[in-house]
């Protein structure tokens, strides 16, 4: 089943508010696999999706799943709450939190829907509150789901929707137990959607077990290999003494706006976005032993264009989504070749040009080979001695456009992207809509986005000023 011409939006049946929020965030045509996936889910098929990171897989899902919400279910009387109507489970934290922010946008001309996000790092309490109250949708990692499932405060016997969001990964990770729990817990009476960039035995096996006489939809399985794949593949030779070095002269000379770096180790980790951060670029780490706090905030620096270079582990291979990723470097290469596809997955999203660097010491050679043997591709190999060892003054790292703003009030203070906008625009602060970037709302708080030059006057005005007639607290994200 393939797609030969760019299919519109407009072609699908959808409910009004649906195209609107569609609409107003760009989405005027379909990638191929939703082209592909959203009439047949709209149908009631069960489906199992194959494509590669950044091909649109969310929206493939999400979409029929709004469509089939029903709202009222939280408004009728009963002693408990409505169940929830459809789970969507992640591997991670990271990756559930940019699912529930796809459906919140996606949501917007639909009053009243809620979505809970389920995820460790997160306080189970208020988590179990919001579920008291009821949920339409519930996005989570298998392990606290499975913990509330024992906690007897979520119901699952009603979902009608089951997704199993990047399934190979949280096979990869060890969640299968939990997953099976999972689905112990759901009705037989639901719509079974497995979406992977992989798909290996494992994942056909849950398929045989779960999905009533599923379509498989396959999208660019082997588009890495592709003449004209929009990733460019690197290999740079790098003497086990220095990869630090190797990858300072790598960004030099690719001069990356935005860069993701990942290694295998959380000390690595650290100790190279300390010694990046040494030698003049904004960057900062990310691994599994962050509180969930610090890695929000993280994040919204990378996202909002604070950071240039994020160097993470690959707790963040899964949960990344930056439109605009000039680059992904591999510091360490993955013992694992699909590990790999995910991280170079990265960049190049929606059809754009992507790089992807590793570097490579003699001892990594076999998992090149690997990589290559998997991929049935070459990847093209460069040498650090073709390169200047001395680098011009106009080589120096490029500095971060933004800084990132914390603003102590959110989505329980009911404040909204256009309340900030509006703040920052209007005669508080006076800046234009270009001197503003990325805007995410959290339950108490967000972070803004604001052109660097201008931060500082911007958190002088904001405290002396109110947004939604309310003083917040705001100040500058470290």
């Amino acid at each position: 089943m393939t797609t030969q011409h760019p299919v519109s939006r407009c072609s699908l049946k959808l409910p009004p508010a649906l195209h609107r929020a569609a609409q107003d965030l760009g989405y005027e045509h379909l990638t191929p696999i939703q082209a592909q996936a959203i009439p047949e889910l709209l149908a009631g098929r069960d489906v199992i999706g194959q494509a590669k990171t950044g091909s649109g897989k969310t929206l493939a899902f999400v979409l029929p799943i709004l469509a089939s919400i029903r709202l009222d279910s939280l408004k009728q009387r009963s002693p408990r709450p409505a169940p929830p109507q459809g789970i969507i489970l992640c591997p991670t934290r990271e990756l559930s939190s940019q699912v529930a922010r796809e459906v919140r946008k996606l949501a917007r001309y639909m009053p009243g829907l809620s979505v809970q996000v389920l995820a460790g790092g997160l306080p189970v309490r208020s988590q179990s509150l919001a579920l008291e109250r009821g949920v339409h949708l519930v996005v989570g990692t298998p392990g606290r789901v499975v913990d509330h499932l024992r906690r007897g405060t979520l119901d699952l016997a009603l979902v009608r929707w089951l997704v199993l969001d990047e399934a190979d990964r949280m096979l990869d990770m060890g969640f299968q137990e939990d997953m099976e729990s999972i689905i112990a817990a759901t009705g037989p009476k639901r719509q079974t959607v497995l979406f992977s960039a992989t798909f290996p035995l494992s994942i056909q096996k849950i398929s045989q077990a779960l999905q009533k006489n599923p379509l498989m939809i396959q999208v660019d399985a082997n588009s890495t290999e592709a003449a004209d794949a929009p990733i460019r593949q690197l290999l740079w030779k790098a003497p086990v003494a220095d990869k630090q070095g190797a990858l300072l002269k790598a960004l030099r000379q690719f001069r990356p706006q935005s860069a993701l770096v990942f290694c295998n180790q959380k000390i690595t980790t650290a100790d190279l976005a300390l010694f990046l951060s040494e030698h003049g670029y904004a960057a900062d780490g990310l691994h599994g032993d962050l509180e969930q706090s610090d890695r929000d905030r993280v994040m919204a620096k990378f996202r909002g264009g604070s950071l240039n270079v994020l160097v993470a582990t690959d707790v963040a291979a899964r949960g990344i989504d930056i439109a605009d990723l000039d680059l992904v470097c591999n510091f360490d290469l993955p013992s694992k070749p699909e590990t790999y596809i995910h991280r170079i997955g990265r960049t190049g999203r929606a059809g754009k040009h992507g790089l992807a660097l590793s570097l490579v010491t003699p001892r990594d050679l076999h998992r090149v080979e690997a990589i290559e043997t998997h991929q049935g591709l070459s990847i093209e190999s460069i040498s650090t001695r073709e390169n200047p060892v001395d680098l011009p003054s106009e080589d120096l790292p490029l500095k971060a456009p933004m800084s990132t703003i914390y603003i102590a009030g959110g989505r329980r203070a009911k404040i909204r992207p256009g309340d900030i906008l509006g703040a920052l625009t209007g005669d508080t602060c006076g800046l234009t809509a270009g001197d503003v970037g990325k805007i995410e709302i959290h339950d108490r708080f967000a972070y803004v986005a604001i052109k660097k030059s201008l931060v500082e006057k911007t958190i002088f005005k904001l405290k002396n000023g109110n947004i939604k007639g309310k003083k917040l607290q705001v100040e500058i994200v470290r």
